[in-house]
């Protein structure tokens, strides 16, 4: 059975599933530099630890400018304790320097740019051009990875390779909203364990593969 994408990203959108305050706020963001810093913080830590520390995280700086002379023991106490806080206030105050005196303090919209950055993959670089610039990108982490599997709508192995099969595959239409979409449905309906079925709105869609 070919999956209809069209049936199963109209469903989704229908249900209305209630956002994190995380993504929320990253929907809110039409700025790639606080969605870059954002999801710098969100890597590897959830989002009810998250959403605060970029609340705190924003009330020192918005701007490259302001943030590279941020003292970095304070971002640390702003950002605690998300996951390797040390090392993300010290990337943070780091990338701010390099894009004032690199880039004019201007994010780079592209994603051989953005991924020279230490520590800023796909996922980021992808979620930066989709959120901050409004760009056709597909950023895919552990969620969208895990439920087009499931869906049987591609069949790969890790994160990245996901992404290249949904280039080929998924209408380019879907390509920026469907993180926020998939990444909503993931923690409340999807969950890499024990998912929720029963109540699942594209439960007739999916072949329910089960893989994390």
């Amino acid at each position: 059975m070919v999956v209809d994408i069209d049936s199963v990203v109209a469903k989704l959108e229908e249900a209305k599933q209630k956002k994190s305050e995380f993504v929320e706020l990253m929907d809110s963001f039409k700025d790639p530099y606080l969605v870059l810093i954002a999801c710098i913080l969100s890597l590897r830590t959830n989002d009810r630890t998250t959403y605060p520390a970029t609340l705190r995280m924003l009330k020192l700086a918005k701007t490259p400018q302001d943030m590279m002379n941020v003292k970095e023991e304070d971002l640390e106490k702003a950002i605690y304790p998300v996951g390797f806080y040390k090392n993300k206030a010290g990337q943070i105050i780091e990338l701010s320097r390099i894009l004032v005196e690199k880039y004019g303090g201007k994010v780079p919209c592209d994603i051989d740019e953005l991924c020279k950055f230490r520590g800023v993959g796909r996922k980021t670089a992808n979620l930066v051009l989709s959120e901050g610039f409004n760009t056709p990108a597909i950023c895919v982490d552990v969620h969208v990875h895990r439920i087009f599997n499931r869906l049987g709508y591609v069949k790969t192995k890790d994160p990245e390779d996901t992404e290249f099969a949904l280039r080929k595959k998924l209408p380019e239409k879907y390509w920026i909203p469907i993180n926020s979409l998939l990444v909503t449905h993931g923690q409340n309906v999807c969950k890499p364990i024990n998912p929720k079925c029963d109540i699942c709105p594209v439960e007739q869609y999916c072949k329910k593969i089960i893989k994390k």
